[in-house]
């Protein structure tokens, strides 16, 4: 697992054998940030169920302002130290994901970029993003990049943008449009 792009293009990532995470495949990713590239500069991001962080080191690679990462597993919180220990502009949290949000909800903290990538067996994304429109945790034009297997996700909320099939998995990519 590797950065495919920007400043910290190259660097090697630890955490794909972590138990309890599922790492985005390189060429997913590639993908990912294909369609979210116009999105990603500036940037304020939330990694949530960060695993080893891959998505938010991206999008700090890619010049985002600031990323929070999110996960409760200890283990995990080790390797997002280790793989962004020489970046600056982030926080990463130890909460679970209801905890995280309610967090950055007391705090008034928005986002620009939302990553939700939870264990797919769970089927967690409207969970999450019902929380997300209800704390009016998403900037206008801000966008959530989802990443499932067997999940249906209905919106009435945010605007469905991209969607696209990588074998068994999904992604979905929704913004908070402002006319």
């Amino acid at each position: 697992m590797r950065v495919i792009s920007g400043k910290y293009k190259g660097m090697k990532l630890d955490g794909f054998n972590i138990d309890g995470t599922r790492p985005t495949m390189d060429r997913v990713k590639e993908s990912i940030f294909s369609m979210i590239q116009n999105y990603v500069k500036d940037s304020f991001v939330l990694d949530l169920f960060a695993g080893s962080g891959s998505l938010g080191i991206e999008a700090l690679s890619n010049y985002s302002k600031y990323c929070y990462f999110v996960d409760n597993n200890n283990d995990v919180i080790k390797i997002l130290k280790r793989n962004t220990i020489n970046m600056k502009s982030l926080s990463i949290l130890k909460y679970d994901y209801k905890e995280a949000l309610k967090y950055f909800k007391n705090n008034n903290i928005k986002f620009d970029l939302i990553f939700l990538d939870p264990p797919y067996k769970l089927n967690l994304i409207n969970n999450c993003i019902d929380l997300i429109s209800e704390y009016d945790l998403l900037n206008d034009n801000g966008i959530i990049v989802c990443e499932f297997e067997n999940e249906v996700i209905k919106r009435d909320d945010y605007k469905l943008i991209k969607e696209k099939k990588y074998g068994t998995k999904n992604v979905n990519i929704y913004v908070n449009e402002v006319i």
